[in-house]
């Protein structure tokens, strides 16, 4: 998807960035005490940073890109709270005091993040195949059926089950390829 993001693929690339990202952005704002429209107003932000920066973006598999994204989130935060002080002069504390220093401690649970972009991921590729498929696919693999069992639940054979799972999760993985970190 990065790489998309790069070339001329970069309409439908930006929308599957926002669905999978945006909701990320907002949460790490959230969970530092900003008011659900500031938050947005920060991703949009973060966002119009992104939009400079992704293009000369290189990818690097030994580095995280949530990490690199956290960090411009921050950074965009920081710049916005100092923005805002100086409209505002009450004696409150900010949300920017509450900001942690980048030490590279993971605001999202590694763990949380990856089923959360799978979860995100698996939403945005599901119509693109037969629902009998997609349902073949996740009885076998997520409830660890026998493909028999749900080919015969189904009215497919065994076999067309082995196949949908192949075709849904080599889907998938290309949907997540480069996310996962």
């Amino acid at each position: 998807m990065l790489e998309r993001l790069k070339q001329g693929e970069a309409s439908s690339a930006w929308g599957r960035f926002v669905e999978l990202y945006v909701p990320l952005i907002f949460y790490w704002a959230r969970q530092h005490g900003l008011a659900a429209e500031d938050a947005a107003d920060l991703v949009q932000d973060v966002l119009a940073t992104l939009v400079v920066k992704l293009p000369q973006f290189e990818y690097d598999p030994a580095l995280r890109f949530r990490g690199w994204l956290q960090t411009i989130t921050l950074n965009r935060a920081r710049d916005w709270e100092r923005r805002r002080r100086l409209r505002a002069t009450t004696g409150h504390s900010s949300f920017f005091e509450k900001l942690p220093q980048a030490d590279g401690s993971d605001l999202f649970d590694a763990v949380e993040y990856r089923a959360y972009l799978v979860q995100r991921a698996r939403n945005l590729i599901q119509s693109e195949f037969r629902p009998i498929d997609w349902d073949a696919c996740w009885k076998y693999v997520a409830e660890g059926r026998s493909a028999e069992e749900v080919g015969r639940e189904l009215g497919i054979s065994a076999n067309a089950v082995r196949i949908a799972k192949c075709r849904v999760l080599k889907r998938l993985r290309q949907e997540i390829d480069g996310l996962l970190d």
